[in-house]
């Protein structure tokens, strides 16, 4: 059913450039298996836990302060070669975000416009997320999503609410 579903995703994107990934949202216990069949369908691996990299969201940067002191406390204790990634929900809090030096933003929940607003203008400075209820999208609308410029559309439904495919055996009676 992962593997599926993130092949449906991966071919209404076909052609734009955007990648499907997965996010950390997995069955527990499967987490490495629900990762594989989200690559067998063609999709990526978002994070496979919270050590692959630095994901500054709401409460952080409340807690923080701010976008910069997030993004400057997380630098200050990060490893140099991990990746900060900073949720926004405004065209402000991207700016602030791009100051601050984040190598991708998630666009969290933004219209289609705002998002293409916001590729213009990260300018390719930084990778660009979409983000929130992704997998309620029919295909239609996630290729709309994929027509913005975004690289990446990260969609937690692809191992957390999926549907197992029915792979049952039957055997039936010679007719007579």
């Amino acid at each position: 059913g992962v593997a599926t579903q993130t092949a449906r995703a991966v071919a209404a994107v076909a052609g734009t450039g955007a990648k499907i990934v997965d996010t950390r949202k997995t069955t527990p216990g499967l987490r490495a298996l629900d990762k594989y069949a989200v690559r067998a369908g063609g999709g990526g691996n978002h994070r496979f836990g919270l050590f692959a990299g630095v994901l500054i969201k709401d409460n952080h940067i409340v807690a923080a302060g701010g976008i910069a002191a997030a993004v400057a406390a997380a630098r200050k204790r990060a490893p140099h070669s991990l990746k900060v990634e900073v949720e926004v929900e405004t065209l402000e809090q991207l700016r602030e975000a791009l100051e601050a030096g984040a190598d991708i933003v998630m666009l969290d929940n933004m219209p289609l416009e705002m998002m293409r607003e916001a590729v213009r203008c990260v300018q390719g400075r930084a990778l660009v997320e979409a983000s929130g209820n992704m997998g309620d999208k029919t295909d239609a609308e996630l290729r709309a999503v994929a027509e913005t410029g975004v690289d990446l559309i990260s969609i937690g439904a692809l191992t957390h609410s999926v549907r197992a495919l029915d792979i049952s055996l039957k055997f039936s009676w010679p007719q007579a």
